[in-house]
């Protein structure tokens, strides 16, 4: 190992401006530039900046509302789930993995295509399907047409399906000829 002289007496040249100062007084810059005490410049703060970490993605162990998260969303329904009945039927199967649906519920489908002498239209009603369950993978549902061939797989790649609400189609009636006018309390009394 290599030993150095201790340099008491030595003079340097400052890199910065030429100056002589006592070797022993005098440091060294960020940069390596040796200069003389009253020339020194601490490195600028701008030249090493605090680089912020990555900004968060997602909450650690959320715990979400179960209630408000499947009710009303749309689910994407596998490749063609759906398979007509013989020809001639309008019972449609649709295969949907571990539905959880009961029988009766109603689905609404949009973004079918049609297929096997369904339209899409027909398909794709607002007011939905009644559904009978088959399995826990599969239901059926009765459209409107009926299959031209049979037995076919079809409706498209990226069909969704969201619960629907039962409609009511029972009409109250109002038969005109059995109604009386109560002049005491004035309103209408059927007979």
């Amino acid at each position: 190992m290599a030993r150095y002289a201790s340099g008491k007496k030595a003079w340097g040249y400052s890199d910065r401006s030429g100056f002589r100062y006592r070797l022993a007084e005098m440091i060294t810059e960020w940069n390596g530039a040796k200069v003389g005490p009253d020339e020194y410049e601490p490195k600028h703060p701008q030249l090493e900046p605090i680089r912020p970490g990555s900004d968060p993605q997602a909450l650690y162990q959320p715990r979400p509302d179960q209630r408000t998260e499947t009710e009303g969303q749309r689910l994407l329904l596998t490749p063609n789930p759906f398979e007509s009945g013989t020809a001639g039927s309008s019972v449609i199967t649709v295969f949907e993995p571990s539905h959880n649906r009961s029988t009766s519920d109603v689905v609404i489908f949009r973004k079918v295509n049609a297929f096997d002498g369904f339209t899409s239209a027909n398909l794709q009603k607002a007011a939905g399907f009644s559904i009978t369950v088959v399995d826990s993978n599969s239901y059926t549902i009765t459209a409107v047409g009926t299959a031209s061939v049979g037995n076919l797989r079809g409706g498209g790649l990226n069909i969704t399906v969201a619960p629907g609400t039962a409609s009511s189609t029972a009409a109250s009636t109002f038969d005109a000829t059995n109604v009386t006018l109560d002049s005491t309390n004035k309103t209408f009394d059927e007979g």
